[in-house]
């Protein structure tokens, strides 16, 4: 039976958080998040060596090689198959393949003609591994990602903690042109702080680890067990994030409500290096904010005071933080922005859309009840993501739906007998076109993980991380499985259709204010007919959005005010415009409050309420 919702949900809801303002320019926000090492080798020569991997030493130094951007994923190199016959635990974690800064440079122009208008990095700060969360340095960009890594690792040797020490090296310079070059086409760059660890290369760390308690950075740290001088064995020990010796976690305060004065001063430093670099007061050639990693293991005192230094640097920084739950309190104490909204979209929308676990009402409720946990100019912030560096990508959880296990880190081959690494059919295509519209017409700022535009696919770390697909490579099909299981060819290339899809899905967010700032309402969801309208409403404009997830055509009904003014389809996640323009959108004669529109299966179709006589369909130009 079907479930009209709206007003009651919204007035049931808890009370709003009360989140710091955001910058004027998050609402309008259009989120790509870049993964350096992974997106566009720009620049060969300062491609990744043998002695700057993460474990060298695991390596055959006569045998490792750059990675072949193009090649099958599941391929294995000469130096991958001398290390073991295991594809996840004996080569790929080792693999490089030289994406870097000059790669971004010289896609700027696709970026922009995608329609995005805001950059997400994963980590660009030196360190060995490729994903850079084992940090070296928080004060440099990492050397590999700038045009001279010899250079730069040279004057990096010889500075100290002092921050009167530090110069621009190479990188550092490419990383502040790159920021000048997105400014000048509109976009604005968030990069990923991890402020509660580091890796075992960190200047501060190797000084802990080599002189302990003479180390000026012994408090840093969290030391667990000391060296026993009468074994052989150096049973030195410390605190590593989830317990993993290779991430050293910073130390707090003795009251546990701050990270300890040493690591913060240094944060700080970085803080003011990175959002005004020439240190003038007008901080419009640094960052424009920041995406936290692992937020609520940093003490919420520290997240307080830095929101107070990041704010008087630049009053129109965004902070995101990396929180999988429900962040309300959270963000309302540490002064966020915002949230990678898991907890309000991507959990929901995947177990609603993709594996089936909650229904249509059950979905509509999360959304209403999750979206009014805010103010309106907060959860319009909100990063609306569905997949990342974190899961398995969209199009492969749809793939794996009855799995019913997206969002954990075994959703692999990796763990996983019947995990399916295969690429998606036409109407796992058409599911995701669906995601897409819901991200493009919901509260909360879509983002795409890269790629997703491009049509990439691939299972839990390593395999999300595969090196972007882009228009004009060739690619070899990918054919192999790393289980040795049998599975048939896939074709790797650049979809051109699918680029063209998210470009369109992009600009009707971007040319349609109610879709950006609007309020939102459920207007009906029906378990059994799998079926969701909902209405965006900004300053007299009013979009709905209905959508049919079944596999058959249904009829949406629900009752509205205002049924003398009709509904005219804009946009649709399947097919044209044309061809929804007979749809049976039923207007009543006299009285009656009932609208009855006929959908397509796996389809969503935006309507504008009619209120001029030319209204027509959104495109790039407009």
């Amino acid at each position: 039976m079907g479930l009209v919702i709206g007003v009651l949900l919204l007035l049931a809801a808890p009370a709003a958080a009360q989140l710091a303002e955001p910058p004027d320019w998050a609402a309008d926000a259009l989120w790509y998040q870049v993964f350096p090492e992974r997106f566009r080798n720009g620049d060969p020569r300062n491609d990744p060596t043998w002695a700057s991997l993460e474990f060298p030493d695991v390596v055959p130094e006569s045998l490792w090689a750059r990675s072949v951007w193009t090649a099958d994923w599941y391929a294995r190199q000469r130096w991958e198959e001398a290390i073991g016959p295991d594809f996840y635990e004996h080569g790929v974690f080792h693999r490089r393949y030289g994406g870097d800064l000059q790669g971004v440079l010289d896609t700027l122009p696709y970026l922009d003609s995608l329609g995005v208008n805001a950059l997400y990095f994963n980590p660009v700060f030196y360190a060995p591994s490729l994903h850079k969360y084992d940090a070296a340095s928080f004060h440099h960009i990492d050397p590999y990602f700038g045009p001279d890594p010899e250079g730069d690792l040279a004057q990096i040797a010889r500075e100290t903690a002092d921050p009167t020490t530090w110069g621009w090296t190479a990188a550092d310079s490419l990383f502040l042109h790159l920021l000048e070059a997105a400014h000048a086409r509109g976009m604005r760059v968030v990069i990923d702080g991890v402020f509660n660890h580091t890796g075992t290369r960190f200047f501060a760390f190797e000084d802990f680890r080599a002189s302990r308690e003479d180390s000026p950075y012994w408090d840093w740290y969290l030391p667990l067990a000391a060296d026993d001088p009468a074994t052989p064995e150096d049973e030195f020990d410390w605190q590593g994030w989830w317990d993993y010796r290779g991430l050293p976690v910073f130390a707090d305060n003795a009251h546990g409500t701050d990270l300890h004065s040493g690591p913060k001063a240094y944060v700080f430093a970085i803080t003011r290096r990175w959002m005004d670099p020439d240190g003038d007061g007008d901080p419009s050639d640094g960052i424009d904010g920041w995406r936290l990693d692992v937020a609520e293991e940093v003490p919420v005192g520290f997240w307080q005071d830095w929101h107070a230094l990041v704010r008087s640097i630049n009053p129109e920084a965004y902070t995101v933080a990396e929180v999988w739950g429900d962040a309300t309190d959270f963000l309302d104490e540490g002064g966020f922005t915002a949230t990678k909204n898991y907890f309000g979209f991507a959990i929901p929308t995947e177990a609603f859309l993709i594996d089936g676990r909650i229904g249509a009402e059950q979905y509509a409720q999360n959304l209403t009840e999750r979206t009014a946990a805010y103010p309106l100019e907060s959860a319009r912030v909100l990063m609306n993501l569905i997949d990342s560096h974190d899961t398995d990508r969209v199009a492969s959880m749809l793939v794996n739906a009855g799995m019913q296990a997206n969002f954990d880190r075994e959703v692999s081959p990796r763990y996983s007998e019947v995990y399916d690494p295969r690429a998606p059919n036409a109407a796992e295509r058409d599911l995701q076109r669906m995601i897409a519209v819901l991200q493009a017409t919901l509260v909360g700022a879509p983002m795409l993980y890269y790629g997703t535009e491009a049509g990439m696919w691939g299972a839990d770390d390593p395999d999300d991380r595969k090196p972007m697909v882009w228009p004009g490579l060739t690619y070899t099909d990918e054919c192999l499985d790393p289980r040795g299981q049998e599975r048939a060819c896939d074709p790797v290339a650049f979809d051109g259709d699918l680029f063209d899809f998210y470009q369109q899905a992009l600009a009707l967010r971007r040319n349609t204010p109610a879709l950006r700032y609007g309020t939102f309402e459920v207007l009906a969801a029906a378990d059994a007919a799998e079926t969701l309208a909902f209405a965006r409403r900004h300053e007299g404009e009013e979009w709905i959005v209905m959508l049919n997830r079944s596999d058959a055509v249904q009829r949406i009904r629900f009752g509205q005010r205002g049924a003398d003014a009709p509904l005219v389809p804009i946009f649709t996640s399947r097919g044209e415009v044309a061809d929804i323009a007979s749809l049976n959108v039923t207007i009543p004669d006299e009285g009656s409050v009932s609208f009855s529109n006929a959908i397509p299966p796996r389809t969503v179709v935006v309507f504008r309420r009619a209120t001029q006589a030319d209204v027509r369909p959104y495109g790039l130009d407009e």
